[in-house]
Parts: C-alpha cells; structure tokens; sequence
C-alpha cells in the first residue's frame, strides 16, 4: 500500500484495489486498519512510504532532531 502524510488527516494509505484511502494518525493505526479489512490468510501488509510520509515518520521517531544537532550546547 502506498502510503502519504497529510497534516490535516495524518497517514493516508491508498491502493487499487480499495475504493477509498486507510486514514490514521499513526502507521501502526494505517497497519492495523490495513488488516482489518483483508482476509484473515492475506495479512501480509507493506506500507511505501512517499516522500512526505517518509519525513513525519522520521520527525516522529528520531531521538535528536536535525536541528538541534547544529545548535551549540548551552554552558
């Protein structure tokens, strides 16, 4: 499933064979809905993440921020 990252919606998860995107405000939630709507011996689920899902989910998960790696400590 491809998956994009809209502010106003969070995670959007789109494929071909779905009529309309998996919402959620986290990838766990897109996965989890994801399931939910296959069948019980279809569960193998891979989200692509574009561009901008790709950005949230590293701003999301990254224990130092960029740009806190430029500042220079405060002594």
């Amino acid at each position: 499933m491809s998956v994009t990252f809209d502010p106003a919606k969070g995670y959007a998860a789109t494929a071909p064979e779905q009529r309309e995107p998996v919402l959620a405000l986290s990838l766990g939630g897109v996965r989890r809905r994801v399931e939910a709507l296959l069948l019980p011996d279809d569960l193998h689920v891979v989200l692509q993440l574009d561009v901008r899902a790709r950005q949230e989910w590293t701003r999301r998960t990254d224990p130092v921020p960029a740009t806190n790696l430029r500042e220079e400590p405060h002594l």
